[in-house]
This record gives structure tokens, sequence and C-alpha cells, in this order.
């Protein structure tokens, strides 16, 4: 059997208890409740096996000696909700129910009815010409139409002006489905038609489209004003719905709490001819765009507080917004003026200005939320990881360090080896800057560089370099030509000044240098970066060294950070390039090693170059 009877669930719940008092429940109590369900749920496809559970429940009478008919309306809805998974059906046993009928709205005269829609409608124009607006219910069309002007004169004229509008549904329990097409069109374009829902009534065996409306009372709100709805875990039904169509339409962020997955429609029905009910969802949603429905999950908001800080959550939300194009457009103004590449700077900032025409940022919830996606945007549009969104973190103070300092610094920064056959082997993970250098060059040069410069051939490692400033490139570039002439290393272009700066050898040099005669190897990898990268573009430009390793990272000379205006957003933006006019960059490119090797191999396959180059020496 593919499902087991809700009652066997029952029996399970009772174990082994025995009634000895027996209540007057007729034997068809169960059976009748069954058949309700099997009629009237809005979801029959869980209903699989019911019948054959039915006849074979039919005779089975245990359960009725339950003594007390609330006991056993307790019961018998366990049973049910845990058969069927499905926590809205409830049974009850209320002698004294009367049917509630929804009363009709009788004609009122026109100052009863502005107080009564001025009661149950709260409206105000917030702070930064946000509109909030809350309804408890959604009104269906038939009362929609008779009070269309009041609504329009009172409420809606009094909203369209707003910049942007939160839209309360936490207090929204109530309502009728053929409000949503009204509510969801005021938030869509006349055209084209849009399919918003679909609603499946079992008990007709019928399917409803709903589809936004081409025409309506008053003007539409629009599809570019940014829209909020706030959610509580008490937004229920047809709220619940209006919310679900409008977040996956992606006009509306929910921001709340989950909603309380209940359901368009819900039928009380008398089980025979005894006081049960049963409360059985008989029509469902189903969702054009997920194909899915929010009934008994609920709708998840896409931002998730907890509903008394909703509408703050919301404000900030609101004003973030309306913070983005000028954000945007400030970003594309300084790529298009700063960025070391002046065509790729031009066509980031073009096409980033249309992404912002496109709606692509219109939904962005946080501050971090948008750096991350500004940050993506520009790295896919110019392939280039340092270009993105920063911290504007202020620089740490200069360290005074003893003598002693420095030298347990160096220490740890470099390290030497001299290998087998006299090969000298140098490491360090970043590049310094020429002005934090200068001052304590001899020590560096009397507990590292002397190390390693009498050696017959050397081996730079720069496979976990990743990279610093540029400025001391130049002088390290220098020890390894010879110093009876200057040579040219780069040009280095800078955009925002327009200015080149040639970059060439030293004349002057603290200690001895390693000259241009000796073999050089350099290892690289995928994460060697920056200012590494510079290093290894000239000596594999001037054919100084031999490259070993990976392709480079592809980054960037260090780049500079710019404000976006007063948005406490900062952008890292390369500004220098290296000289073109030779050939390709580096920059964003990385560069290709002369002997392609994994970096973890590299050094075996350097030494073995080495090795055999000097022995063929002797």
């Amino acid at each position: 059997m593919a499902k087991s009877l809700f009652l066997v669930a029952s029996l399970l719940v009772l174990g082994n208890v025995v009634f000895t008092v027996r209540a007057e429940f007729p034997p068809s109590l169960i059976v009748d409740l069954a058949k309700i369900l099997m009629d009237n749920y809005c979801s029959p496809e869980k209903l699989v096996g019911m019948q054959e559970a039915i006849d074979a429940a039919s005779s089975n009478t245990e359960i009725l000696s339950i003594p007390d008919p609330d006991t056993l309306a307790n019961v018998l809805t366990a049973g049910v909700q845990s058969t069927i998974n499905d926590p809205r059906l409830k049974v009850s046993h209320e002698p004294n129910y009367v049917p509630v009928e929804v009363p009709q709205l009788p004609p009122l005269p026109p100052a009863q009815l502005i107080a009564i829609l001025q009661a149950s409608i709260k409206l105000d124009v917030l702070e930064g010409n946000i509109g909030y607006l809350r309804i408890d219910h959604i009104l269906g069309e038939d009362v929609a139409e008779k009070i269309g002007l009041l609504l329009l004169e009172l409420v809606w004229n009094k909203i369209l002006p707003t910049s942007a509008l939160i839209f309360d549904l936490r207090f929204t329990s109530s309502g009728h489905f053929s409000g949503i097409p009204y509510i969801v069109s005021y938030f869509t374009d006349a055209e084209p038609l849009i399919h918003i829902d679909s609603m499946y009534d079992r008990t007709t065996d019928t399917t409803t489209e709903l589809w936004s409306l081409p025409t309506l009372l008053g003007e539409r709100y629009g599809t570019t004003k940014p829209l909020i709805i706030l959610t509580s875990k008490n937004t229920d039904g047809i709220a619940e719905d209006v919310a679900y169509c409008l977040q996956n339409l992606k006009r509306a962020t929910i921001v709340g709490e989950k909603t309380a997955g209940g359901s368009v429609k819900l039928d009380k029905i008398k089980v025979g001819d005894t006081d049960f009910y049963v409360t059985v969802p008989s029509a469902k949603s189903i969702n054009p765009i997920t194909g899915s429905t929010w009934e008994v999950t609920g709708v998840k908001p896409d931002v998730e507080v907890n509903a008394e800080d909703a509408l703050a959550t919301a404000i900030k939300i609101v004003n973030l917004r309306a913070q983005v194009p000028a954000i945007i457009e400030g970003s594309a103004t300084l790529i298009a003026e700063n960025y070391a590449f002046e065509a790729v700077g031009a066509d980031v900032a073009a096409k980033l200005n249309g992404l912002l025409a496109s709606g692509e940022y219109s939904a962005v919830n946080s501050k971090a939320s948008l750096e991350a996606k500004l940050s993506a945007d520009l790295q896919t549009l110019s392939g280039d990881k340092s270009l993105k969104v920063t911290s504007n973190t202020p620089a740490l103070p200069p360290m005074d360090y003893s003598p002693e300092m420095f030298i347990e610094l160096i220490k740890v920064s470099f390290h030497t080896d001299v290998l087998e056959n006299n090969i000298g082997f140098l490491r360090f993970d970043m590049f310094g800057d020429f002005e934090e250098v200068k001052p304590i060059a001899q020590i560096i040069v009397e507990h590292v560089w002397n190390k390693v410069v009498n050696t017959d051939a050397m081996i730079i490692d720069l496979r976990n370099n990743i990279g610093g400033p540029t400025t001391a490139i130049g002088g390290f570039c220098s020890y390894f030509f010879d110093g009876d002439k200057q040579i040219l290393l780069d040009k280095l272009y800078d955009r925002p000044s327009g200015s080149t700066t040639e970059l060439w050898t030293m004349d002057q040099l603290t200690g001895t240098r390693y000259g241009a005669k000796k073999s050089l190897i350099i290892l690289t990898s995928g994460a060697t970066a920056g200012a590494a990268e510079e290093f290894v573009y000239i000596l594999k430009k001037l054919g100084r060294a031999m490259i070993v390793g990976e392709t480079t990272s592809g980054g960037s000379h260090p780049p500079m950070t710019f404000p976006v205006g007063d948005t406490n957003v900062y952008l890292s933006i390369p500004t220098v390039h290296c000289d073109t006019a030779t050939g390709p960059a580096w920059e964003g490119a990385g560069i290709a090693p002369h002997i392609p090797v994994p970096a973890e191999a590299a050094l075996d396959t350097a030494k073995g170059i080495l090795s055999k180059q000097l022995a063929g020496q002797k």
C-alpha cells in the first residue's frame, strides 16, 4: 500500500492504552473523515493508497473507544497531519459551531467608509520620500471595485510620488485571492501581460490562471522604484501569495521572518452527522515561475531579520539603493580616468554603466553585497583580479626597530642556502619599499646577500612571492648586471599623471654585484604576483635569467586606492603598466616560464639544469 492510513498513525499514538468507557461515536466517523480528505484535499497526489487503507480500517473501531471527544479530535489531527505531512489539516469537536459567512460590504455614507479605510490601512511618507503602506486584509475584486475611487484618493495617490515603497504585510492574515492581480499589477508594466499565479481548486477540479491587468484605476507604481515587503510568521494566506509572486517576479525584496505557510483557501467541513469538523486546504497556489508553492513551507525572506527589526532594515536597504547609481557611475568614472590600460578602462566603465541601466544593481540588500557584486563585475569585465572594491585601511605607523630586531626580522624574511655544486639559493616572499630597505641595506647584505653572492650559479625562488612595492625592483635587478654601463630595464606608464618613468640599473650598490655572466634561474608559480612578476619580466625580457615553473599570477603593479565620492566605498585600481612597445605586458596575463613544470618540481628541475651546466664548464 503506497500510504498507510492516518488511522494507523493515530493508533500508534495511543500505544497500549485501554479505554474501559465507550463513547457514542459512530463507527463511520473515520471513514467519513477519510472520504472528506479524498474529495477535498488540494494535493490528491499525497493521497495515493488512501482508498485501500479506508477499506482496511472501516471495520476497526478501536480508536473510537476514546471517551473524550476533544482528545479524540487531537488524536485524529495528529494522525491526519503525520500521514499526509500537512500541519494545516485539523480535526475539531465543536457542538456549537456556526459557519461564519463573510459579510457583504453594505452601502455606507462616504464619511463612514473613509473612517473604516483610515482605520484599516496605515499610510505614511517617511524621511527620504519613502512610502510606507500597511494593509492587514487583502481586498477582493468586488470590494476593491466598490471603493476603488476612495482608495485612489486616500491611499494610492499619496503613495505614487514616493521614491520607494515599504509594503508592510507583517500583520496580514486574511484576504481574497481575486485581489492578488490588482496588487501585483500596480508594480508591473501594462504590457506584456504576466502570468502571475495559478490556483487549483480541488472541489471543482479547476485551475484558474491569474494574470496581470492591462488597465487599472489610477497610475502604476512602475517597475523601477524599490519595493520592499515586510513579513512575519503571522503573514498568512493571500498575503503570502502576494509576497511570493512579487519576489519571484524579481520585483520586490522580502524583509523579515519566514511566513506562516498557510493556504489560499481553507474549508471547514462537518464530518458526517457528528459534531466533528475537519479543516482542509481545498485549493493551492502553483507559481508559474517556480512550479512550486509557498504553502506549508512559507515564503523565505531575502533578508531574514526579526519582525520587529524589519522596518528599520528595509529603510537601510532603500537608503543604500538610493546611493547605488552614484556609486556605480562614480566607479565607472574613476576606472575610465585612472585604469592603467586606457582602452580597457573605457570599456569596463561603459559596460559597468550598462549593468546599472539594465537593473543589475537594483536588488542589492547591503553594503557588503553591493561591494561583492561590484568587485565580481569589475574583475569579470576587465579580467584583472586587482581591480576591485577594497577597504580604506590606514597604513600602520613605522616601527622603531633596533638593529638586533632588524637582524631577526631579516632572518625570518629571507631563506638562503648553498646547494651542491656551489649553487646559491635565495628565497623571499615579498618585495620591500626602496625607502624602507635603503637604511637597512647593509644589514641585508651582511646577513643575506653575502651568503650567496660568491656561488657559481643562483636559484631565486619566487614561487610564494606575492609582490609588494615595486620601488626596489631597479636596485635588486642591478645586482645581476655588470656596473660598467647602465641598462634600461623597463618603462612604466602611470595613467593618472600620463607620465612614463624609465627604470634603469643603478651604478652604486651596497655590497658586491652578482654580475651578468653567472647562470641565474628564477622559480615561479601561479601565486607569483605583482612586483615579483615585474622582476621576472625584466630579467626574462633582457635574457638574464631562465624561468622555471608555472605561469605567474597575472597581477598588476601595486594598485592605488580611490574613494568613490563621499560614499564610503573604495576602489583598488591598477594605474601603472610596463612597457608594451616590445611585446605584450605581463599584467593580467602572467609570465610564461622557459621551462614549464609544476611548482613543486621547479627546484629539482633548476638544480638539475645548473648542475649539468656547471659540470660542463669543468
